[in-house]
């Protein structure tokens, strides 16, 4: 059990929390559940003040791992809730889902509301129907990934659970964004000597030696994930797998697809690119799919939520 700890963040405005003049209940409606996982359960909601559909994040205090103080309030927060409004304070940014309020329910735990597409499918489902996906379609995705983490690391926070089952596709327009900040963390240039991501996704560093630093642990992950798009599944299931670091391409991947992949799943960390570096590779200066084809892709696939 790794040990519980406040943080202090800093904001530059005090949080709306569970001061507000409204309670929970009273702003919104809980619907059904959309998932569950180890920090929490999300379910469908809707805002009565204007109908808009967003989804509902209740995490329970004893499941908490790290906490973040934040100015205008007593305890501590939830950390997720710290670093998804630190990255709402400046601004926002199209690749990561947005908090929209959050309140500390009392004997529930925290509770957070999050933006929601109204037409979404996590890329796991998505790849789970459609199979490996078209190289055109995954540098759409990908792309879009890569930017949208620039933007948090930029603001001083790392993700640390980057996969399929943490980017949601809008199947209307085929944008993405990254959801699921439970395993985040500030991010900091020394290593971290604790992981709460999955594990499949977790660098050679890691299962040797416990250890890892923020971006190259993110390009790993990336390195999978885009693996994953092109072939349908994870390139690794077993630890021996992770530390010999060798993809074996399963469906006929581009060269230069490929070699990013390789790269970015380097044994060593220094090896692998940066985020900037990925952006700047040849495989994505290709053609990305666009939006002549949107129409049937949204068509094709069932709507389903966060």
């Amino acid at each position: 059990m790794l040990e519980k700890r406040a943080v202090e963040l800093p904001l530059e405005e005090e949080v709306r929390g569970k001061n507000v003049k409204e309670p929970f209940c009273s702003q919104y409606r809980c619907g059904s559940l959309l998932g569950s996982g180890g920090f929490g359960s999300v379910f469908s909601g809707l805002r009565l003040s204007d109908g808009l559909q967003v989804a509902i994040k209740q995490i329970s205090s004893d499941r908490v791992q790290q906490w973040a103080r934040l100015p205008g309030e007593v305890g501590p927060v939830p950390m997720e809730i710290a670093l998804l409004q630190r990255l709402s304070e400046v601004g926002g940014h199209g690749g990561v889902v947005r908090m929209l309020d959050w309140f500390e329910v009392e004997g529930r735990g925290f509770v957070l509301v999050l933006e929601r597409p109204q037409q979404c499918q996590d890329l796991f489902d998505f790849i789970t129907e459609r199979g490996a996906l078209p190289e055109r379609l995954a540098l759409r995705f990908f792309r879009q990934i890569v930017e949208a983490l620039r933007f948090v690391h930029a603001h001083g926070v790392v993700h640390r659970d980057i996969k399929d089952e943490n980017v949601v596709v809008d199947t209307r327009t085929l944008d993405v964004k990254i959801v699921d900040f439970g395993s985040g963390a500030p991010l900091k240039e020394t290593p971290y000597s604790e992981f709460e991501g999955t594990r499949v996704y977790s660098p050679p560093e890691w299962i040797l030696s416990q250890s890892y630093e923020g971006v190259s642990l993110t390009v790993w992950s990336l390195g999978v994930l885009l693996f994953d798009m092109v072939c349908g599944d994870i390139p690794f299931e077993r630890d021996q797998e992770i530390v010999g670091a060798t993809p074996i391409f399963t469906r006929r991947v581009s060269k230069e697809c490929q070699s990013l992949i390789r790269r970015c799943l380097s044994y060593r960390p220094e090896e692998r690119p940066t985020l900037e570096e990925i952006l700047s590779h040849p495989w994505m200066e290709g053609e990305e799919e666009g939006g002549d084809l949107q129409e049937d892709h949204s068509s094709s696939l069932p709507s389903q939520s966060l």
